[in-house]
């Protein structure tokens, strides 16, 4: 190509977009669980077969990547008027400062209505936020950055775009970033998002953790938003199960968030993929956090709150599954645990139904994509009685009839973390097979 393309040469767009274009630069070390990704997606609609001619054009795939740094995620004037002009002619628009009166103008003379989507008055707006990010120079940089690190860009139309995500309309992602494998995302047409607090209890963390590795038996995928609590445990599990999980950031992927789980992320990157619609260099943001949770909700065919406070911000990630149709669970807790009153208030208010295991979550799944457990569960015990796992197995063998032994005690003799013997002392006193004394725990006869 010739030529000159959003005022830098043809050749040099190309060759950025040819850098990050999908396939460009597949990470190393090809595991089991990108193979199992291929399974799990075998025949989704988000694995596209596209030919050459039908994918999107260099100039497209930069214009989308360049607003994604323009606008803020989510925001429905991008949207509307990136589906009227065309992703390549709204750039051009803003980097020429267009009046307002010639984008709308622009948008008749396709034929599109984004006149009646939008007022002028909300597309002159929509300009003022966008007018100061306008720099093509920091568009380059988040694309060679991007290559640096192995980055690709997803774009509607494009190889291995999430169909899910085109739910939500105008407020659809622009594009995606993609750090990570690129064949497990097949995988997000058969896939269960798990979602929790941040400040979760060795309840909440157990159940997830058992959830996640009995969804990952059932040949389903994991997606979450890697943060600390609930969504790293599941995450965590789904890759000791040799699953296949993934994560939404709320900036760019070149900067991992939470630091504290940067080994987790870094993982996840050779084994599964970590993506955001914000290109690299981005920090995350409240705002961010919350337009994240909606493509969580928007790329899984299903979503389980696992433990979550009366305002926990996962309770959002809820609100968009309920908007767009998507089946929503919640896991009961205590009553008297205020880290549970959120999972509560779904389940009574707001339709959510209660899942107490992965059988029960896996059902929410839509009936094309459900896969019934594999012959043997790895989290499951026949012998144990029903609903009773292997650790709740080893904590009873830990336990005495008769004499009472603190949480310490019973998790140094069963080799379980203090956090998964605490999950399941609370889920066998429901049972009704243990005790709590003053002194510590013991086993009923």
């Amino acid at each position: 190509m010739t030529g000159v393309l959003f005022g830098l040469d043809a050749s040099m767009v190309d060759a950025l977009v040819a850098a990050v274009a999908p396939g460009a630069a597949e990470a190393p070390g090809r595991g089991e669980a990108a193979g199992r990704g291929e399974a799990a997606g075998r025949g989704e609609s988000s694995g596209r077969g596209e030919s050459e001619s039908s994918r999107p054009s260099a100039a497209e795939i930069f214009a989308r990547s360049a607003l994604t740094g323009i606008a803020e995620p989510g925001d429905r004037a991008a949207g509307a008027l990136t589906a009227a002009l065309g992703a390549p002619l709204l750039l051009d628009a803003l980097l020429e400062q267009w009046p307002v009166g010639r984008i709308l103008s622009s948008a008749r003379t396709a034929g599109e209505t984004a006149e009646a989507m939008l007022g002028a008055g909300d597309v002159g707006q929509a300009l003022d936020r966008w007018r100061p990010r306008v720099d093509i120079d920091t568009a380059v940089r988040a694309l060679r950055q991007a290559a640096r690190i192995g980055t690709r860009i997803l774009v509607p139309g494009g190889p291995h775009w999430p169909d899910g995500v085109d739910d939500l309309g105008e407020h659809a992602p622009l594009a995606l970033w993609l750090r990570g494998r690129e064949a497990v995302l097949p995988a997000l047409g058969r896939s269960v998002a798990l979602v929790g607090a941040r400040a979760a209890t060795g309840y909440g963390e157990h159940v997830a953790m058992e959830a996640s590795a009995g969804l990952v038996d059932r040949g389903l995928a994991i997606v979450s938003g890697a943060a600390y609590g609930i969504d790293g445990m599941a995450h965590r599990a789904a890759l000791a199960s040799g699953g296949v999980t993934v994560a939404f950031l709320a900036g760019g992927v070149d900067r991992f968030y939470p630091s504290g789980h940067d080994a987790l992320l870094g993982r996840m990157v050779e084994e599964g993929a970590v993506i955001s619609e914000l290109p690299c260099g981005s920090a995350p943001t409240k705002w961010r956090f919350l337009q994240r949770n909606r493509l969580i909700a928007a790329t899984s065919q299903a979503t389980v709150v696992l433990e979550a406070g009366w305002r926990s911000g996962s309770l959002n990630t809820a609100g968009h599954a309920a908007a767009l149709g998507r089946p929503l669970g919640a896991v009961p807790g205590p009553v008297t645990s205020p880290a549970s009153a959120g999972c509560h208030r779904l389940i009574r208010d707001y339709d959510a139904v209660c899942v107490t295991n992965a059988e029960e979550m896996a059902e929410l799944m839509p009936e094309a994509a459900f896969v019934p457990p594999s012959p043997h569960p790895s989290s499951e015990w026949e012998g144990a009685g029903v609903g009773r796992t292997r650790d709740d197995v080893r904590v009873l063998d830990a336990m005495s009839a008769r004499s009472a032994r603190i949480v310490l005690d019973i998790a140094r003799r069963s080799g379980l973390s203090v956090a998964a013997v605490q999950g399941c002392l609370g889920r066998l006193e429901l049972e009704d097979a243990v005790v709590e004394k003053s002194t510590g725990w013991v086993r009923r006869r």
